[in-house]
């Protein structure tokens, strides 16, 4: 399963994701999304599972929730927006992981990218893509790109988009 990750789009789609993103078997967006016409463009792309964050309206968080738990590939994986970061979660967080036991943690939020191993949780791979959107104090924009088979997360790729205020012609 070819998976494309990406997060705080804050309503601007660049279109180089619809190129990264071809050979995905799925997006998965961590929040902030910003408005449905970004969501209705990657699920008219591909199949996508997405979580609304702290900027997201009505009509997005009736079409998203607030946190995502699913299995993928025989991965347990939960998303959501605002996660915090190991060892550091966001209030309430650290109960949760520990009653769960995720394989993937994947939150947004805080616009910076960070994958790393939570050894204390039973080397949870904790995934937050950074910000794919102009809005933020981020200088790149970002995606990861990543396979889950077996029970295995492999080819973890990270994107850069350009810089926050560049767009890059197609």
């Amino acid at each position: 399963m070819k998976i494309g990750l990406l997060s705080d789009t804050h309503s601007y789609l660049d279109e180089q994701v619809f190129r990264y993103f071809d050979k995905c078997d799925e997006i998965w967006h961590a929040g902030d999304i910003g408005n449905l016409e970004v969501l209705n463009k990657l699920e008219a792309f591909k199949p996508t599972r997405a979580v609304w964050g702290n900027i997201d309206g009505k009509e997005l968080q009736a079409r998203c929730p607030e946190h995502q738990r699913f299995e993928c590939e025989g991965m347990q994986v939960w998303m959501t927006h605002i996660g915090g970061k190991p060892p550091r979660y966001a209030k309430g967080i650290r109960p949760k992981l520990k009653e769960w036991q995720p394989d993937i943690f994947i939150c947004g939020h805080s616009h910076i990218l960070r994958v790393a191993t939570d050894e204390e949780l039973n080397r949870l791979l904790y995934l937050n893509p950074g910000a794919a959107g102009q809005q933020g104090f981020h200088q790149m924009r970002t995606l990861l790109r990543f396979e889950i088979n077996e029970k295995q997360v492999s080819q973890m790729q990270v994107i850069e988009l350009g810089k926050r205020g560049a767009v890059k012609a197609n």
